[in-house]
């Protein structure tokens, strides 16, 4: 249930990255309609571990939507297979946005779900807050918002050549 997931205050990458596992554990559980997942590069996610895309495969399905922003995908393409042959099978329910706008610091580096949220202010300490309150939800959606405006598609689930 969401109320097995933390409110508050994190800090420290293991913690985020123990977050970032539960949330999405959370969301094949309980069926969450919409994940979206926010970070310049997706370096500290735990994306590349099993037991993450064994979450993944779980939540995937029919009507379900999982949203990207990212300021660049080549790292995550490198340095997370499992997750990418994830992307690969389940593209048509995966959208992957590009926003080059922002200063790799200002980038929002977030998961949000209607249920659920987790926000990192300080990429440093990897630090942030996470919670359920309707407040800090519609805080978190407002400020992705633009940039998910302005993105443009990236990492396509195939690149097919000629």
């Amino acid at each position: 249930m969401v109320d097995t997931l933390p409110s508050g205050r994190f800090s420290g990458r293991e913690t985020f990255a123990q977050l970032v596992r539960d949330a999405l554990g959370c969301a094949a559980r309980e069926g969450w309609r919409e994940v979206i997942l926010s970070d310049a590069t997706f370096e500290d996610w735990p994306l590349r571990e099993q037991g993450v895309v064994a979450s993944l495969q779980a939540w995937s399905r029919t009507g379900r939507r999982f949203l990207m922003l990212a300021s660049r995908y080549d790292l995550l393409q490198r340095d997370q297979p499992r997750f990418v042959t994830w992307r690969q099978a389940w593209g048509h329910i995966i959208e992957c946005r590009l926003y080059r706008e922002a200063d790799l610091q200002d980038f929002p580096s977030a998961l949000w779900s209607p249920s659920w949220v987790m926000q990192r202010m300080d990429l440093e300490l990897c630090a942030g807050i996470c919670g359920t309150e309707p407040d800090r939800r519609v805080q978190l959606r407002e400020r992705l918002n633009e940039p998910l405006r302005r993105s443009s598609p990236g990492f396509p689930a195939s690149v097919l050549g000629l």
